[in-house]
């Protein structure tokens, strides 16, 4: 697909077209500070700050020299909807100057991403109900798999913020308590079951103030954009661990973010229905219109010097609980969101075997094998694997991508 509506070369089936333009942190010889990616390049944004552009917008130039997102988000999507407005005009205009200004654009190839927010808070939900229902066959009741209140809220728990790292960072494999099949007690060891779950994030645009909750109606105003999100998970340390306090060393050892922030405003074209819910949800979780979204998610695992072997592909679209509700749940009951938290979607699954978004699920708790294209099998990641997800929404007029979030399991720390 070549966009023809900038002056911009786009590559075909590129994820950054002018109907994207998702925000970033990036550096080269100089300091961090703001993007845009468009097509393979980057739109430095404190360079054409600097020249004036967004001036009748925002005051302080300073902003966009800044080495997290949050100040500019801070700005409110009045202000950060005009910027982007601009940025459009400047990249589409015929006597656009920054036609032959080549100070402004630098090579994504010649950048190095960083993480795009400072992350105060961090909360992963359980929304989607094919990857409960899964969990729950495999380790409580296949006849009455989910939990009594699954369909009444969005459950989820409170992570780790200082884990969360760019796409690229590799972790270690961690260590944790594991209770071995058969033994009366636990063993410390490394955890032989690291997992990834395939999930979307979205960031916190606008506070709310202690003990004011927010409405479902009022809730896309505190959404700024989204990022993919990889939860890593230690299956084994969870098992043993998260009754009753739920997960807690198996999830904070690391999840990855892709580095490229999507504006909500530029997924408008793939909103889409959720599933029926049943039975019906309590007033404040009520909501109205398509708040589901049509992004296509991949993962795929590349052994150390093999090729890569695409392992799942699903759709965010399957989620029972969708992003208002999340956001209206975790503020009901007084609870304060700040710029720059992350809301993450939980493991997002399909119907078919194919869209399970974890290994757990893929292998059926280790029952089964997934072969890769060099020969190898996997039931959970092993040292020196590289997982690697992509996003993308995608009609026949245009296409909207993440990029991909990618993480290196590196071998446990002696």
């Amino acid at each position: 697909m070549t966009n023809t509506k900038t002056f911009i070369p786009i590559p075909e089936n590129s994820d950054f077209t002018i109907h994207n333009l998702p925000y970033g942190i990036f550096s080269d010889k100089r300091k961090p500070r703001i993007g845009v990616a468009i097509g393979e390049q980057i739109l430095d944004l404190a360079a054409v700050a600097r020249l004036g552009h967004f001036d009748k917008i925002v005051k302080d130039r300073k902003i966009f020299q800044q080495a997290t997102l949050n100040d500019f988000i801070a700005l409110g999507k009045v202000k950060t909807n005009a910027v982007r407005a601009q940025i459009i005009k400047l990249l589409t205009s015929p006597r656009s100057p920054m036609k032959n200004n080549k100070r402004v654009l630098v090579a994504q190839a010649n950048a190095k991403m960083h993480l795009p927010v400072r992350v105060g808070d961090y909360t992963d939900f359980y929304s989607s109900i094919e990857h409960a229902t899964n969990v729950g066959k495999m380790f409580r009741d296949p006849a009455n798999a989910l939990l009594p209140n699954w369909r009444h809220i969005p459950v989820g728990y409170h992570g780790r913020a200082s884990s969360i790292v760019v796409s690229g960072t590799p972790l270690h494999r961690p260590k944790g308590q594991v209770l071995p099949k058969g033994a009366k007690n636990p063993v410390f060891q490394p955890s032989a079951r690291v997992d990834f779950e395939l999930e979307m994030g979205f960031i916190i645009g606008k506070e709310n103030s202690l003990g004011n909750p927010v409405s479902t109606k009022k809730a896309e105003d505190h959404i700024f954009g989204m990022v993919i999100f990889n939860d890593w998970s230690a299956r084994d340390i969870q098992k043993w661990e998260y009754v009753p306090l739920g997960p807690f060393l198996g999830k904070s050892f690391g999840s990855s973010i892709s580095p490229w922030v999507v504006p909500i405003e530029a997924l408008d074209p793939f909103r889409k229905r959720g599933p029926k819910q049943d039975p019906k949800v309590l007033p404040y979780l009520k909501y109205s219109g398509k708040q589901n979204y049509d992004i296509q998610l991949e993962v795929g695992i590349t052994p150390k010097k093999g090729k890569e072997t695409i392992v799942c592909r699903s759709n965010f679209k399957f989620m029972y609980w969708n992003m208002l509700q999340q956001l209206a749940h975790h503020t009901v009951n007084g609870c304060n969101l700040r710029v720059g938290d992350i809301l993450a979607s939980g493991t997002i699954s399909g119907k078919e075997e194919s869209s399970y978004g974890s290994m757990l699920e893929l292998s059926w708790a280790g029952s089964k094998k997934i072969k890769l294209s060099d020969g190898s099998d996997r039931v959970f990641i092993k040292d020196h694997d590289t997982v690697t997800m992509r996003a993308f929404a995608e009609n026949k007029e245009i296409r909207v991508g993440f990029g991909e979030v990618t993480g290196t399991i590196l071998p446990a720390k002696k």
